[in-house]
Formats: C-alpha cells, structure tokens, sequence
C-alpha cells in the first residue's frame, strides 16, 4: 500500500480504534520495511488478543507461525522497547504503547534483517512513531478524534518525507519544503544549535544561501530569541504573552510585514534545533496549526538530530564526542558529583604522592635512674614532717623531718651522771694506790663514754637533711606524727632531677621500626601542650605484658627537663622513624592483617 493509500484511510477512520491501530501499524511496518506485524493485547494467561495484524489475515482464527508464543516475551518485556530471537533464528521488535481506555498493547513487528543490530536500528525508528501512537490513543480518549486524526496525518506525512531521506542536507530541505507546502508558508526554515549560537541549516525552496544576507541574520537572531527563552515564538501577539518577540518582529516586519512562529526542537526536554516559518500576516497561525507543527518536531526532531550527527565526516564526529565528553566532566551539570569525583581524585594523588613522616605511637611514663632513700636515723618518734611528696629539696639545707629527742637526752643526762661517779670513785681509788679498782673504773668509764657519744650522734641526726638535691617521690609522713620508727624504715625517696629518663612501651608490631638514634617527642597529660625532645637509648629484647597485649619496654634520653617535669608522669610518645607516602602510613595495619590473616 502507497503512503498516500494509508494518509487516506486514517483521514477515514473517524478515530474508529480497529482502524487507527491497523493503519498505524501499517505506517510502522513501512517505516521499518517489515512485511509482517501485530498489534497485539495480553489476556488471561499466555494468551494474547490480536487488536490489528499485517498483513491483514484472509482467515481470522490463523495465527502466523512468527507470532506464536509471544506472550512469554511481552511479560519480559514490560513497558519498554526490546529486540526478541523468535524461532528459526528470526528477530522481531516489540513497543509498548499506552492507548488510553485500550491500556497498554504491545507492537509486534517481524525484522526481515534477522540480526541484533538490525534490531536495533528498527527499534529506534519504532520509538519515533510511538509518541503518534500515544498521542494517538489520548486523542481517542478525549473525544476530539477527527481533528487529531487530521494532525497525525499532516505529521506523518512530514515524517514519511523526512525519513524517506539519506542525507542531513536533503532531510533538512525536505523538511522545510514540507512544511512550507503544507502550511502555505513563505518561508520555512531549520537552524541547529552550534556552541552558543543556532546556525541555519537549510531553508526552504532555497539550496544555497550566504550568511552575510540580512534576512539569514534575522532568521537567526529569531531562533536564538527562541531557543534561549525555551518557548514557542509568535509573531505578531497580544499583549498578554511573557516571552519576548523583538527578534521575531524585527524578521517580520523586514519580510513583507509576514507572521512568524519559531518552535523549539527537543529530545529529552533539552532544546537542539529551532523551526521557524513565515506566512503572510493575514493568514497568521491557528491554534490547531501550532499544534500541528509542534506535533511534527516533536516527531522529526529525532530522525534530524540523529541524521546531524551520523551524516557528519569522521574526523567531525571524533571532535563532537571529545567535547560532549569534556563536556559531561567540566560542563554545567552534576556540579556536586564532578566536586565529589574532583576531591576524591585530588585525595588519591595526594595519598600516593605526598609524604609524611611514619611515626611510632605509644605511651609512656617517666622515671628516675637514681632514686636517693632517706631511713630513720635510730628508734624513736616523728617529731614533725617538713615535706610533701613532690616539693623540691636542696642537698645538706632541706630538713625534711625531725625525731623526738626527749628520751635521748634524758638517757644522755643519766649517762654523764653515771660517769661522773665513777669519775670519783676511780680519783678516790687512784689516791689509795690501789691500781686494780682505779683500772676498773676506767673500764666503766670508757664503757659510759661511747654510750654518750652514741646519743649525741643520735641528738645530731634527729633533723633528717636530705642527702642530695631532687623531688621528694616519697615520704607522705605528716600523718603519721607522732608514730614510732625504728632505725633503718624508709621515711623518705629522693628522686634527682638531673637523672630522670623516658620509659615508652612500644608495641609488639612496631618493635622492629624503632633503633636506637632515632629521635621523637612526648607529651605529659598533665602538660600535653609542651613537647619534649628524646632520643632512643636502649630497646629491651624481652617482652612485657602490660595491660593485656605484649609491649617492649624502651628507654629514651630526655633532651631537656621542664621544672615541672615529675617522676610518675604518663603520656603520648611519638617516634619518628622514616618518610613515607600518607597511603603506606594510612594502610599499614590492615596491610599487616591481611598479611597475617592469608598468608599473604
């Protein structure tokens, strides 16, 4: 059947479905040039009801072979587009199509080029017409079926024009001599979006034209107006429209005072290509030719964007993908995405290029290496306590405490008693001549002597002085006065300042980094501010378990000594062993599990 046969008997269907469906199906079946396909509806079941069939079956029970089982693939298929294997290594395509009261059918189309890729193409041809066929059936659903009848076929037969062409150039002069033709146009143009600016592409009854011509500039500088404002252009207009029209009425006026209408051309609601045609100003456009023509862009739109692009040279081609993709990386949209993509990238490199100083973590406490006792001169009492734990001393001034002395001198006063009688007991003796008894007594008397000597040793050491100059770490006695001591109790430990040294528990994983020489700094928790300086001296090669997990015991030079640097503080230790890249430092425990965990 000729298209002009099947333009005939849609303007005769009267919106009639049965009609509609089988002459669409017939224009699909042209578009593609299949010799068979269905229009078909799912039933209970696997069964489906045929709605229309090309071509039109003699026997109505008969079902072709091509068409069987054909159920199964429209549940896979759902309401989008798809390409089905059928038996004996056939192809055929199916569209799903909303058709309003009707509900969703199915167009079944066998593909004389049985092939994925022939599939393919048919496909894309198959969605240019499914937005007529929806249209289509809304327009049998609203009850307004002979002038939408009457629409669909002035745009089938634009599309049946336009399609009919293999190159840009001629679709495009096509397409503008068919619209001028059947809207008794004057001039009918289609310009394409080109960076910033829409560059006329092919005008009407018109093969060769030079931009420098005044009204291409005027057709241009409409169509950009159009194109930026995203709406369709009418000129002249009343005073109640929002868009803007000075271009359009500029191209107007300078074409015999003509109507002007510039409709956009979009395919997923972007706007790439502008129609704009003139007709005398006292014909201007109806409502239901505006409607027409929007119709028709949206139907050819597809068909002269994707021929744009295929009909350009190679090297053309290379070019526009390279920018469409420096365009999706720098472009407009998905800012947040790009962000997000530029930091992540921007924190890889950094990861792997720049470097950082590896550090050993661990904590530490301080200790003294010489700590001075101070024990208790003889047995006695606490007289009184000078000294709190932490006070500084000075060595021979600092007295930390005193003993009770009382006792000691009232044993002192009976002993120098005592040797003063036998003092006269030995003169008496001495002056009789009786030398044994005179030897006795001296005997005492030496005996009485170191007694009295002992106790004023006792006397001059019953101020406790501290021995050397350091930190009292020991010796909370202020309780405790009073309470007895015997000779020889620890009262007091004396730690010396000049003596005191790191203790840092490295861990069992990180032993083996840590030499002695290295250097690094620690921080106490009571001046986590101030860093101090160390140096490694000694790793022990024996393990200590401290606090449940296994730890080597290392001892560090301090480098200086703060006045409030204290035996007994703790804190964070950092060793600094080498540079290495953030990535090395960041994923060396979990490199380390991982090679613990398989053997790696």
């Amino acid at each position: 059947m000729e298209t002009k046969d099947i333009i005939e008997q849609i303007r005769s269907s009267n919106g009639a479905n049965g009609q509609l469906l089988g002459c669409l199906l017939k224009i699909q079946c042209e578009l593609i040039g299949s010799k068979y396909g269905a229009v078909v509806q799912l039933a209970n079941g696997d069964s489906v009801n045929v709605l229309a069939i090309e071509p039109e079956a003699v026997n109505d029970d008969a079902m072709p072979e091509w068409l069987k089982g054909i159920a199964g693939s429209l549940n896979e298929a759902g309401q989008s587009c798809s390409a089905f294997e059928g038996i004996n290594g056939s192809w055929y395509a199916i569209m799903p199509i909303d058709c309003g009261d009707l509900g969703w059918v199915y167009c079944a189309v066998w593909l004389e080029d049985g092939s994925r890729s022939g599939a393919q193409k048919a496909i894309e041809k198959l969605e240019l017409s499914v937005c007529l066929l929806t249209i289509g059936g809304q327009n049998i659903k609203s009850g307004d079926s002979k002038a939408s009848v009457r629409r669909l076929a002035r745009a089938m037969e634009v599309l049946s024009v336009v399609n009919s062409q293999k190159r840009f150039v001629s679709m495009a002069m096509a397409f503008c001599n068919e619209i001028a033709t059947q809207w008794q146009c004057e001039k009918a143009s289609v310009g394409f979006l080109k960076g910033r600016y829409v560059q006329l592409k092919a005008m009407s009854g018109t093969e060769n034209f030079s931009r420098k011509m005044e009204l291409i500039s005027d057709i241009e500088a409409a169509m950009e107006e159009c194109l930026d404002q995203d709406v369709e252009v009418l000129w002249p207009c009343g005073d109640e429209v929002t868009y803007v029209s000075r271009a359009a009425a500029n191209l107007g006026q300078n074409n015999k005072d003509a109507a002007v209408l510039s409709l956009p051309l979009r395919i997923d609601g972007d706007c790439f290509a502008v129609l704009s045609v003139q007709r005398p100003k006292e014909m201007g456009f109806t409502i239901e030719e505006i409607e027409t023509l929007r119709l028709v862009c949206e139907l050819c739109g597809a068909s002269l964007k994707n021929m744009n692009v295929q009909d350009r040279w190679f090297g053309s081609k290379l070019m526009m993908n390279m920018r469409n993709s420096l365009g999706m990386l720098v472009g407009a949209k998905h800012t947040w995405a790009k962000m997000l993509s530029v930091l992540i990238c921007g924190f890889l490199v950094f990861m792997f290029v720049a470097k950082g100083d590896y550090k050993v973590q661990t904590s530490f406490n301080i200790e003294a290496t010489y700590l001075q006792s101070v024990p208790a001169p003889f047995d006695g009492y606490i007289k009184e306590v000078n000294v709190e734990v932490g006070q500084l001393t000075k060595e021979g001034q600092t007295v930390l405490a005193a003993l009770d002395t009382v006792e000691l001198r009232l044993k002192l006063a009976e002993y120098e008693a005592e040797r003063a009688e036998y003092q006269v007991e030995k003169d008496a003796a001495n002056n009789r001549g009786d030398n044994a008894v005179v030897q006795i007594y001296q005997a005492k008397i030496a005996k009485v002597d170191s007694q009295i000597d002992l106790l004023k040793y006792y006397l001059a050491n019953a101020r406790i002085v501290s021995p050397i100059s350091g930190c009292i770490v020991k010796g909370d006695l202020k309780r405790k006065i009073n309470s007895p001591v015997k000779t020889g109790d620890v009262l007091f430990e004396v730690a010396q300042l000049e003596s005191l040294r790191g203790q840092l528990q490295v861990p069992e994983d990180q032993v083996l980094d840590v030499v002695v020489g290295q250097q690094g700094y620690l921080a106490t928790a009571s001046y986590p501010g101030q860093r101090i300086k160390f140096t490694v001296e000694k790793v022990s090669p024996v393990a200590e378990v401290i606090n449940q997990r296994n730890v080597f015991m290392t001892q560090v030079k301090l480098e200086e000594r703060p006045q409030w640097l204290r035996p007994g503080m703790e804190g964070v230790a950092k060793i600094y062993v080498q540079e290495k890249s953030y990535a090395w430092i960041w994923t060396r425990k979990i490199r380390n599990w991982f090679k613990m965990k398989f053997w790696l």
